[in-house]
């Protein structure tokens, strides 16, 4: 099959931030199973003169490839309804969109374009019912995985390079909890964009994890505890996880004996210091957690179930809408998208402000954040079409 893949390449579409998560997952793992893959660029704004070119660049690369699936990751409004409703018309191509951070996201994002594709995912169970309830039904449950690319059995503890280590953005609580470790004695190796040693190839990320007797993982996000790539990536590579704990890991790793779990600071310290003291507990607990995450949970299963479903929903909405559709005028999305007055002279007011506040560089980030913001809350899906107040406002990420 023709796999159109619709995201960014590098994470936030910024090349500075290093290799985004779901193009080196995905895309290995669909020319694994045999599908010809082609990438579409849709977080990565430098190439396009606007969001309008950029759609009308998406409609014409599906008309010239004709994909048998479409799978899409999207960040906020990139792709407008009006497109992804011509191509889900279209009937020859199977949508389905890869949802990240529902926690928070669904009531932000998922819910609102849902509709528009023939299939949703979701890694939360608790959403699906919110999905169902929105009217949305075609939502598949999955979970993150690792790329089998990253797969190396696991190092003994007297090879280790690192006693703790931790790859990830510097935000959040991330940092103070660092440094709580730090003072309690607790060295650890930070890799990854905010941290002093910078952003790391993706390549070297696997090493890292294998050559650290203990990896680090926080699960904290906006709302709930999330299930997080890393939680499979740090066993798949080798290493010895240590994560925060999240709603229904369970299901996933028999906890204590395929990876470790913490639930708060103190907890965490004593946990470091005992697997540290203790080398044949940690080896034999890398040794089962790569095991499980081998057998179990790798990205060639977890794509093989996303495509089936994309084209098992395709075909169910097809006959429930047996009926011909009138497909939107992209025509008339572009004349919507056209910037007014009014918008024109609140975008510039509200540029002046958060660049006084913020600073060049961050005052548009802040002035196009604030517009979304409000734009969803007061606006809903009109947000994500042609018409809505970000994408006219702020024609680029």
């Amino acid at each position: 099959m023709k796999v159109l893949c619709v995201f960014g390449k590098y994470q936030y579409g910024d090349t500075s931030r290093g290799i985004n998560t779901e193009y080196a997952a995905f895309v290995p793992a669909l020319k694994k199973l045999g599908h010809e893959v082609i990438h579409f660029e849709s977080w990565d704004m430098s190439t396009y003169v606007s969001f309008a070119e950029m759609n009308q660049s998406l409609l014409e690369t599906v008309e010239k490839v004709k994909p048998d699936v479409m799978l899409t990751v999207q960040m906020h409004y990139e792709i407008w309804l009006e497109t992804l409703k011509i191509i889900q018309a279209r009937g020859d191509v199977a949508t389905i969109s890869w949802t990240t951070d529902d926690s928070w996201k669904y009531i932000q994002v998922s819910r609102f374009i849902g509709g528009a594709y023939h299939a949703m995912t979701t890694t939360y169970p608790d959403v699906v019912n919110k999905y169902h309830q929105d009217r949305i039904q075609n939502v598949l449950l999955s979970q993150w995985a690792a790329s089998s690319d990253s797969f190396n059995e696991p190092l003994s503890f007297k090879l280790c390079q690192y006693p703790v280590s931790f790859v990830g953005r510097a935000f959040g609580s991330r940092n103070k909890r660092i440094a709580q470790l730090q003072k309690s004695g607790i060295e650890v190796a930070s890799f990854g964009y905010g941290w002093s040693s910078g952003s790391i190839p993706a390549e070297e990320i696997p090493r890292i994890m294998r050559e650290s007797v203990i990896s680090l993982n926080f699960a904290n996000s906006i709302g709930e505890n999330q299930i997080k790539a890393r939680t499979f990536e740090v066993p798949g590579a080798g290493g010895f996880l240590l994560t925060e704990y999240a709603p229904g890991l369970e299901k996933y790793y028999n906890l204590g004996k395929e990876i470790e779990i913490f639930h708060n600071i103190p907890e965490l310290i004593e946990k470091i210091n005992y697997y540290l003291a203790h080398a044949e507990e940690r080896d034999a607990i890398a040794w089962a957690g790569f095991e499980r995450t081998k057998r179990e949970h790798n990205y060639e299963i977890r794509m093989k179930e996303v495509l089936d479903f994309a084209i098992k929903s395709k075909e169910n909405w097809l006959k429930s809408n047996s009926i011909q559709l009138q497909k939107p005028s992209f025509n008339e999305a572009l004349q919507a998208h056209k910037l007014n007055f009014i918008l024109k002279t609140i975008s510039c007011i509200l540029l002046w402000i958060s660049i006084i506040i913020f600073g060049k560089q961050k005052g548009r980030k802040a002035a196009r954040r604030i517009s979304y913001e409000i734009s969803w809350r007061l606006c809903k899906q009109t947000t994500f079409t042609a018409s809505g107040w970000p994408g006219r406002m702020f024609p680029k990420y």
